[in-house]
């Protein structure tokens, strides 16, 4: 069971471990909550960071907290594949930038408190619940304004943005459900209709 959330709200230590890439996104996590953290140290991820997470999957949890860019991404990514059933945390790239850049480092701590409330375990094994066609359907692949839709769909669901093909793969690994997606998607073109000025 995934109690973050309330572990959060009565400000007691977070259980899980949370993947940052540096020291600087440690000072921000300790900022917003009291935890325990594992760095990188960049996006090169050595054998002995695996094995760290490794011991901290099996002993505690772990959530996956990295910076909303493709470096964050890719580090993301190979920690996933290394360690499965890694708890996934995403900050959008509006609350995560800052003078020099984009980062956790940057993000207020509110903003870090409601990405790990919101972590997802990923699971590969099970179908997908929304189907490519549907993926489709939406706008999210193949048109001009795919890119934006999907912007606005990750942040509607706190799940951080990707390209087409790997967005819809992050749908699936995070068990959204097709209720969550068409609410979301709901709210996200709502947002593209609304008049600005």
């Amino acid at each position: 069971m995934n109690n973050i959330k309330e572990q959060i709200e009565s400000r007691r230590k977070i259980h899980d471990v949370i993947v940052v890439e540096g020291k600087n996104d440690t000072v921000a996590i300790l900022r917003a909550v009291e935890a325990d953290t594992i760095e990188t140290r960049g996006s090169a991820v050595g054998s002995d960071v695996i094995a760290e997470v490794k011991r901290a999957q099996e002993k505690r949890g772990v959530i996956i907290l990295t910076d909303p860019d493709g470096a964050g991404e890719r580090i993301r990514r190979i920690i996933s594949q290394e360690v499965p059933g890694c708890k996934q945390a995403f900050l959008p790239q509006d609350e995560a930038r800052g003078e020099k850049g984009l980062g956790v480092e940057h993000a207020k701590p509110e903003a870090i408190r409601c990405a790990l409330a919101e972590a997802r375990t990923e699971d590969a094994t099970l179908s997908p619940l929304i189907s490519w066609e549907a993926y489709l359907e939406a706008g999210l692949a193949g048109g001009k304004d795919s890119g934006k839709i999907r912007e606005r769909l990750a942040e509607a669901l706190g799940i951080g943005y990707a390209n087409g093909k790997q967005f819809y793969r992050r749908l699936h690994l995070l068990r959204i459900t097709r209720e969550e997606f068409e609410e979301a998607l709901c709210r996200a073109k709502e947002e593209r209709e609304e008049p600005h000025g």
